[in-house]
This record gives structure tokens, sequence and C-alpha cells, in this order.
């Protein structure tokens, strides 16, 4: 299958600049939908699903390929290969946010802007390095998941999108985690929790974006100003939103930081 079929590509939008979203873990291109109407009028909007994710063509999913983050950076690539698509700009959550800063490393003339929304290159902690979990944490976060998705799932999303005053969205979230198939997300849950990228960080050369949002357990604060200051041509915005899902909890205070930056009105690294 070729890869607009693949990944269940999508594109709209009435303007020439090329705008692609990428999802998180468990999630799907419709988590994207509070967004992206307010940039289609001035951009070309690509939507996407991760193989394993929403539409995309699960028959796809080669185990060896995906075992690191890398092999999802080559379908970003090979999406803006088959669209002709040059100097986009890439909208990535959480774990979606490394793979577009490994595309952006692999083929930096494929892209002019990175916005990383909840970004963490390890999760991990290490040394004097903070990742937010230890080790064991991890390993016990793995273990729940492969014996019971769903049960994890319910307890996860929650505790995940930070807003227990708003149970709809918890709950909109475990059924996105539900619908991916178990064995794609348990392995996909590994490598994203199991990744070290922080080397990478110093070789993006595009200009980037960090919103971290506040009590978010998934990349708290420290994770967010450690990517700051590795990316040197970055801008770095602590959001009023609450936890890891702002795209859905605070689509207008997310929209408006990123076009803050895509306008070039917010201070960047020295």
């Amino acid at each position: 299958m070729n890869v607009i079929g693949r990944n269940n590509v999508k594109v709209l939008g009435q303007g020439q600049t090329p705008m692609i979203f990428a999802h998180g873990f468990g999630c799907n291109q419709n988590m994207w939908r509070k967004v992206v109407p307010a940039f289609a009028e001035d951009h070309q909007i690509i939507l996407f699903d991760h193989v394993g994710a929403g539409g995309s063509d699960t028959a796809s999913y080669n185990r060896a390929k995906y075992n690191s983050l890398q092999g999802y950076a080559n379908d970003v690539i090979e999406i803006c290969e088959q669209l002709d698509l040059e100097q986009a700009i890439f909208v990535g959550h959480s774990v979606s946010a490394m793979i577009g800063a490994l595309a952006a490393n692999k083929r930096p003339e494929l892209f002019s802007k990175l916005i990383m929304i909840g970004p963490s290159p390890c999760y991990m902690d290490d040394g004097d390095y903070r990742g937010g979990f230890s080790r064991e944490a991890i390993q016990e976060l793995l273990r729940s998941l492969e014996s019971n998705f769903e049960g994890w799932s319910k307890t996860m999303a929650p505790v995940i999108m930070g807003r227990p005053d708003d149970v709809a969205l918890a709950e909109e979230l475990v059924v996105s985690f539900c619908t991916t198939r178990p064995e794609i997300a348990k392995h996909f849950a590994q490598v994203t929790f199991t990744s070290d990228n922080r080397a990478d960080l110093a070789k993006v050369s595009v200009s980037s974006l960090i919103l971290q949002c506040a009590n978010d357990v998934i990349a708290p604060e420290f994770v967010g100003e450690y990517v700051h200051r590795q990316i040197k041509s970055s801008s770095y915005q602590l959001m009023k939103a609450q936890g890891h899902c702002p795209h859905l909890s605070a689509p207008e205070e997310t929209i408006h930081k990123i076009k803050m930056f895509l306008a070039d009105k917010l201070a960047r690294a020295v």
C-alpha cells in the first residue's frame, strides 16, 4: 500500500504553506479537530495516523521497522515526499514531537518549523537527568499495559489528560486507546517510554517551539525546559493549560501560542 493509504493521510485547507499535525501515543488525527480549523484558511493541512492507529493500514505494521522512533520519522519523510512538501510546519504532540525532530534532523530542508507539544527525549531518570520516571516505574507501567491494556487505559487516561473536572476528555482518550490494536499499542509504548533521544536535540537546526503544560505528569516542566536548553533555536512557553493534551483541553490557548510563534512574536533561546 502507498504511503497515503498506509497512514490514512488527509489533505485540506486553503493555503499554500504546509502544516503537518502528528498525534501522540494511543491517539489519532481526530485529536486535532479543535485546532486545525484555526489554521486551515492560511495553510495546507496534512493529517495522518501512525501505523496501527486510527484509520491507518495495520497490515503495514512491521515490528522491526517500528522498533525505534526513526521508523515513524521515516514515515513522516515519506509523506512529505509523496505530497511534494517542502518547508513544512510540523506540529507534534508528545512522542510525535521527537518523531518530528528526528525527521527534521534527517531531512531539514523539508521543514521550516517544529512545534513540540509536551515533548520528552527520555522518560527515564538517568544520573543528573530527570525524565520524570524511574526505571522501575517505567517497567511497572509497561508490565501493567501488557497484562491489562484496557484497564491500563482506563486508569491512565485521566492522569494523562490532567483535567479531573472534565470527565468527557478522559473518556475520549480511553476510547482512542482502546481502538488501537493492543499488540501494536504495547510495542509503541515500549519504544516510546524506553527511547533516549537526548543526543538528537542538539542536532535540531529548525526553529522550534516547546509548548509545556502545567502539571503534566508525562512530560513535566523540567523536561520541557531541558528540551529548550538543548535546542538552540527554540522558544519555550509554559501554558496555563493543565495535563498533557492542551490541543483537546485548551485549544484556544494552544492556537494562540502557535500563531504567536508563527508570527515570530516569541523570544528564542540565546
